[in-house]
Parts: structure tokens; C-alpha cells; sequence
């Protein structure tokens, strides 16, 4: 399995930067369809379907993040979101059109990704991922804490 790692980014700016984000359950969109677009409401009922739907269209900043935002730019990302993953979890077993850059924010040594049947864990260092997540993949969080990281999406 390919995991790339990318660059090393001050982790504690962009903490710093999620900290001045509303309070989200699971997951909050850092990019939308439109300036000023409820960020959460892209997570709802069959709003989700259709923002996975239209990936590439959901491009527009909707937040002031500018160490975030310009790691957003520099990969030219989309459908850049917040993901917060509760102990004692895992995601549905799935894959993606394009890749997708991780940066770990907050995890545990007992959190992991599977990706085509291999185990791996990303540390939150500051350093960004690229994951091949076009192959059959999961995540797990079998940690007592919530896991986060920034997940966008590359163009195709």
C-alpha cells in the first residue's frame, strides 16, 4: 500500500485554526458550493449523496483558515472537511473516485487506516498524507479518544 508523505505543516497553528470552528458532531466542511454556506448542513440526509455526487463543485472556502486554506490551495483540494471519529469506531468499508491528502490533527497509536487489507497508522505531526483511497478502505478509531483529521479530496 502507498502512503506518501508530503510536508511537515505547524500543527499547533492549525489546532489553533479548528479551535475558532462551531462546535460539529462527526464532521464539519471546510469547503462548500457557496460563499456563506451553512457548513454542516453538507453532512445531512440526502445533502451528503449529493455533495459526494458533485465532489469537484464543492471548492469554495467557507471558512477564514489561512494556514488550512493554503494547504487546501496548494494541493488544489475539494470537499475538504473536519472529520471527528468517535472511540470504539470504524467507517463503512468503501472506496473513493480520487485520492485523498490526510493530516492527522489529534489520534492515538490504536487508530488506524486499512486500505486494501493493510493496517496503518498516521501520526499528528504536522505531516500530510496522501492516500490511495480509490482501493477498498476503512477506518478505525480503537482509541478512548475522538480522532481527527483534515480530509480533501484531489482533483481528478
Amino acid at each position: 500500500m502507498e502512503v506518501i508523505l508530503e510536508m511537515l505543516h505547524n500543527i499547533n497553528k492549525i489546532k489553533s485554526e479548528l479551535d475558532t470552528l462551531p462546535d460539529y458532531d462527526n464532521q464539519i466542511y471546510l469547503q462548500g458550493f457557496y460563499a456563506g454556506q451553512n457548513p454542516t448542513e453538507l453532512t445531512e440526509g440526502q445533502t451528503y449523496k449529493y455533495v459526494d455526487e458533485n465532489e469537484l463543485a464543492c471548492s469554495v472556502p467557507l471558512f477564514d483558515l489561512p494556514v488550512i486554506n493554503s494547504i487546501i490551495d496548494h494541493y488544489d483540494l475539494v470537499r475538504t472537511r473536519v472529520m471527528k471519529m468517535k472511540p470504539k469506531s470504524c467507517y463503512y468499508w468503501q472506496k473513493d473516485v480520487t485520492k485523498r491528502l490526510h493530516i492527522p490533527v489529534v489520534t492515538h497509536e490504536h487508530c488506524f487506516l486499512i486500505v486494501d487489507g493493510e493496517q496503518i497508522h498516521l501520526p499528528a505531526t504536522g505531516d500530510d498524507y496522501i492516500i490511495d483511497t480509490t482501493k477498498m478502505h476503512t477506518a478505525m478509531n480503537c482509541s478512548k479518544i475522538d480522532r481527527i483529521h483534515i480530509v480533501g479530496a484531489f482533483r481528478v
